[in-house]
């Protein structure tokens, strides 16, 4: 009750549309506009896959920061947090969508292309027309390339650019007056260097493992969920500031299965080596090796939802899978919900529904 009070007062024109708290729809304000916007919550209510869908013109204006939006509901506690962080980034993006528009002095292109020169066009990317937008490349220490997207306004350089990186942290440019592109170009480099241990980290997960989820996943990303048997997987949020610690760890499939591996993790917690890679490690606590990419393929493991008959719907995938050992019969967790609901014989507690399973009737 609290937590809607608080998302009537930040966003009163945004209003729930069922009972349990899973759709809204109405207008989220900035600026004196109002924009259209509808949230559609899974029935876990977790908003890291919550789906948004706005008008076409709140999309325009947010379409070079949707990485950030997606790391803020990777990341916000509810829905009210995101919000009130959606409202400071859309306030954000209209000045700068109006700041495109101020005429800009002779001063101003005679010092960004002089900047360029000085910088190398080299290292540079792309750049707009209007000389408003900046992207630059880099290569890490490890030959990764990365982007950096810059979107000067009309006082650069007496004003920083908006920097846009595919992080997993924030990334602050310290600036001056007197700075240049070459000086943000330099922390930028910084910035991949000091994430080096935890991309070397996922990309040898990525390389050596079957990541189930994501499927493309960007350089911010900080979760794998790593396949390990039939319909049992393990999902790792790796954090990106201490990539060679204990990563929080969560499993998923029948509980007959993930019991004993859960087991394992607790007892052999203590062996965990920091001078060690994250997957050996993983491997020395679970007591086992993950399945390989080179003897078997993914849908080895990708089995499809036994209610829809697909894998993926709507970004999510099979996540519950039936305790019987005999069974093991996986299902999204959105259909199964519907299907639980719909039998007589299936009964609620709190958030938790009861039910025989649709594959086998246990």
């Amino acid at each position: 009750m609290a937590g809607a009070r608080a998302l009537l007062r930040h966003c009163p024109l945004l209003l729930p549309q069922d009972r349990h708290g899973t759709a809204y729809e109405g207008f989220v304000t900035a600026q004196g506009r109002d924009f259209h916007i509808r949230i559609l919550l899974p029935v876990d209510l977790q908003l890291k896959n919550a789906r948004i869908e706005c008008s076409w013109h709140l999309k325009k204006i947010l379409h070079g920061y949707r990485h950030i939006l997606k790391q803020r509901l990777q990341s916000c506690p509810d829905l009210v947090s995101f919000m009130v962080e959606m409202k400071t980034v859309l306030e954000i993006a209209l000045k700068n969508t109006q700041d495109l528009h101020i005429p800009r002095p002779p001063e101003y292109y005679s010092c960004l292309v002089r900047d360029l020169e000085i910088l190398g066009w080299n290292r540079v990317a792309y750049v707009d027309t209007g000389l408003t937008t900046v992207k630059l490349k880099a290569e890490d220490s490890c030959g990764r390339q990365h982007l950096m997207t810059l979107k000067l306004n009309a006082k650069y350089p007496t004003e920083p650019p908006g920097c846009l990186v595919d992080f997993p942290v924030p990334f602050a440019v310290s600036w001056m007056p007197q700075n240049s592109l070459i000086d943000i170009y330099n922390q930028f480099l910084a910035a991949l260097e000091s994430l080096k241990e935890f991309w070397d980290a996922l990309d040898e997960i990525d390389g050596k493992t079957w990541v189930l989820e994501p499927e493309n996943p960007t350089r911010s990303a900080t979760t794998r969920r790593i396949a390990i048997g039939n319909n049992v997987s393990v999902n790792i949020e790796v954090d990106p500031r201490h990539p060679n610690m204990l990563p929080e760890c969560y499993f998923l499939g029948a509980e007959h299965e993930v019991n004993p591996l859960r087991t394992k993790l607790n007892n052999n917690m203590h062996l965990w080596d920091p001078e060690i890679s994250l997957l050996q490690n993983l491997r020395e606590l679970l007591e086992m090796d993950f399945p390989s990419r080179v003897v078997l393929e993914k849908n080895d493991f990708a089995k499809d939802c036994g209610i829809c008959y697909a894998y993926r719907l709507e970004g999510s995938v099979p996540d519950q899978v039936c305790d019987d050992p005999r069974c093991g019969q996986p299902f999204h967790q959105a259909c199964l919900y519907e299907w639980l609901q719909a039998l007589p014989t299936s009964r609620q507690s709190f958030n938790v529904i009861f039910g025989e399973c649709p594959y086998c009737n246990k």
